[in-house]
């Protein structure tokens, strides 16, 4: 049996209390069920009740019999200090988006020959969740949402603990509002499609444990991420 970490626990608490605050539950609300979760996130239920365990520890929902479970804070606040791993919200909010893909083109191709070393069938397993979830998104925020779950697992399967905590602060920071608007307004369908089979030439790379073709396909699908995020800039400050 597959026995889950904190780390992972932590990251899927946080997975949950965004798509709280994604469909507008604040304070005093009703989460979704167990089974809805597990379905949204493509998980079993067992992970979403120790899930739940934990935020109950935590004070961060209280689950009444009969009833469900609620939350007992803003979930926009997201995991609070005491129990999040190490990370500096206030510093990777501050970067820039420019900052932030000069970090991932610094970090994430370099990274591949750890993961293509150390991933295990269970890394495979939760990359190809990630894919799924991604090829199964509708709309913006559900894509936003898988890319940034896709990406956190290629580097998770690295198993670096200084490597997974250097890169919290990019996670951190993709989800500051400045790389939000810009990312939205590259969006496209086209792109989307683009992304996800790129995003599948490298997690096939890392199935084949080639680390070469995983980091040039990951160091290639960041050069257009950033051409396509620069290319948002200069289109909106020309309509400006």
């Amino acid at each position: 049996m597959r026995t889950v970490s904190r780390e992972h626990l932590l990251i899927v608490a946080s997975d949950v209390l965004a798509i709280a605050a994604r469909t507008g539950l604040g304070e005093g609300s009703r989460l979704p069920t167990e089974r809805e979760l597990a379905t949204s996130l493509q998980l079993t239920r067992t992970t979403i009740r120790n899930v739940m365990a934990l935020l109950e520890d935590e004070a961060i929902v209280s689950r009444e019999v009969g009833r469900g479970t609620f939350l007992r804070i803003d979930p926009r606040s997201g995991i609070p200090p005491s129990i999040e791993s190490t990370t500096h919200p206030s510093m990777a909010f501050a970067a820039s988006p420019s900052d932030v893909m000069t970090a991932r083109q610094l970090i994430e191709p370099s990274a591949m020959r750890w993961i293509v070393e150390n991933a295990t069938i269970n890394d495979f397993d939760e990359i190809e969740r990630c894919l799924q979830g991604s090829e199964n998104a509708t709309n913006y925020e559900e894509v936003e949402f898988w890319d940034l779950a896709l990406h956190r697992a290629f580097i998770r399967a690295s198993h670096s603990p200084l490597m997974e905590n250097m890169y919290l602060l990019i996670d951190e920071a993709r989800k500051s509002e400045t790389w939000g608007n810009m990312k939205r307004r590259s969006d496209s369908s086209e792109r989307r499609d683009h992304y996800r089979r790129q995003h599948r030439e490298i997690a096939a790379a890392i199935r084949d444990r080639d680390s070469r073709a995983a980091r040039e396909a990951m160091q290639h699908h960041l050069e257009v991420v950033g051409a396509n995020l620069q290319e948002s800039v200069k289109s909106y400050i020309s309509s400006d």
